[in-house]
This record gives structure tokens, sequence and C-alpha cells, in this order.
């Protein structure tokens, strides 16, 4: 028997400043009426608002419990320093909480790597090979091209044919850098190797200070450790 295919979540064009909003929510420094206001004034129709603020929920304003307390770590470096990118802890959060994001984002991720553009296309076409061929699997995943767009991830060009690499966001604060490694291997579900975090498709859109291991070995929800023959891994420590 064949298993079910993975729930999609992530249903919706979810804009940065929507985002921004949630997160502000999370953080105590706007309210709830103000989501509200910003949701109704871009959309139309109750369902389009209840399926927004379904999302938004989940990414910021009420993450499921086990990822709550990433979720307020991320909220502290937003409060701690003003100047955090927006996209960069939305990006971590929506990896953790929609895996189908996540996988969007490693797609495109690995398909741009070497020229820095790929046909939308083909990121149907691999997504449909892991979730189904089924209208709802191409219309998430347009939501999810668009919401990379939105969050200066991606330019979608040729009519959203083509999918273009933005300039990297410079990722330099320690704490941020290890709350998006974290958000990595949340993701994956396992350990992962330091060699490769640097081009870890899933975040393709950033860049990581280095050397990766020196800052992540001051963290305290992260652990580095040797697996194999001088092969350093990291984990999450709740993991170990």
């Amino acid at each position: 028997m064949s298993s079910a295919a993975p729930q999609i979540g992530f249903d919706r064009f979810i804009q940065l400043d929507l985002a921004a909003a949630a997160l502000r929510v999370r953080a105590g420094v706007s309210d709830i009426a103000q989501l509200t206001e910003l949701i109704d004034a871009t959309h139309a129709g109750a369902a389009a608002k209840k399926k927004t603020r379904t999302v938004l929920n989940r990414l910021w304003v009420e993450p499921r419990p086990d990822l709550a307390d990433f979720a307020d770590r991320g909220v502290r470096i937003y409060r701690d320093s003003p100047g955090t990118p927006i996209s960069v802890l939305t990006w971590g959060m929506a990896i953790t909480t929609y895996p189908f994001f996540g996988k969007v984002a490693e797609i495109v991720g690995r398909l741009t790597a070497l020229q820095g553009d790929c046909a939308s296309a083909e990121v149907h076409r691999r997504m449909a090979e892991i979730y189904g061929e089924r209208e709802g699997t191409r219309r998430m995943t347009n939501m999810v091209l668009q919401s990379q767009a939105s969050w200066g991830a991606i330019d979608r060009t040729l009519n959203g044919k083509r999918l273009v690499r933005k300039p990297k966001t410079q990722v330099n604060e320690p704490k941020l850098i290890a709350w998006l490694v974290e958000a990595c291997v949340r993701y994956s579900g396992r350990p992962l190797s330091i060699t490769t975090l640097d081009s870890y498709p899933s975040v393709f859109p950033f860049q990581m200070k280095e050397p990766l291991s020196y800052v992540l070995s001051s963290s305290c929800t992260v652990e580095l450790r040797t697996d194999g023959i001088s092969n350093q891994v990291v984990d999450v420590k709740s993991r170990v």
C-alpha cells in the first residue's frame, strides 16, 4: 500500500509585510487587531482572510507547541537586534513549520546553484514527484514561489516561467546564525555536516558568516560533534 502524500499546509501567498506584522504580534510590539486590519485591507472574502490568518498563526502568532520556544528565541533576536532582516526569521520559521515550503526552497536552491536561475516548470515537476500530480500541488507550489519572491529570495521572470536568484542576504549575528542553522537541522530531521551548511539549499537566499564552527561552538541550542573520521556535524541539543 502506498503511503499518503505529505500534507501541504502552506496554501497562501504571504507577503513579507504580513509576516512582519505577525512577528510583531508575537514580539508584543503590536496587537492582533492591527494584524487583522492589515489582512482585511489586503484580502477580499472571508475564506481568503481565514486561510491567510491560519498560515500567519502557525508561522508566528500561535506556532506549534514543539516550535514555540524556537519561535520565541527568534523573537528575542528580533527585539535585541532591531536591524535583523525579517526575511531570515520568517524563512527559518517557514521551513521548520511547513516541510512543503522547505522542499520548494530546497529544490529551487539546488536548481539555481550553478547558473543562478531555473525553469519554474522543473520545480513543479519535482514537487509533483513528491506530493503527487494534482492541482493542489501545483497551486500551492506557486503560492510558495510567490511568497519567496515577496521575501526577496527570487525574481519570477517571463511571466513566472523562470526563477532567478537575488543577491544573498548576509547573516552576521552569531545568535541569528545559530538559530538559522537550527532551522536547517529541524527541517532536515537529522544532524548536518558543517561543510554543507554554507551551501545548504533550503536557505539559499542567505550567506552565513564564517567560520561556522567557531560561531556555533558558543551556541546554547545547537551542538557540534564528530561523526566518523573528522566529519564535524551540528545537531539540536534537545536531540542529543
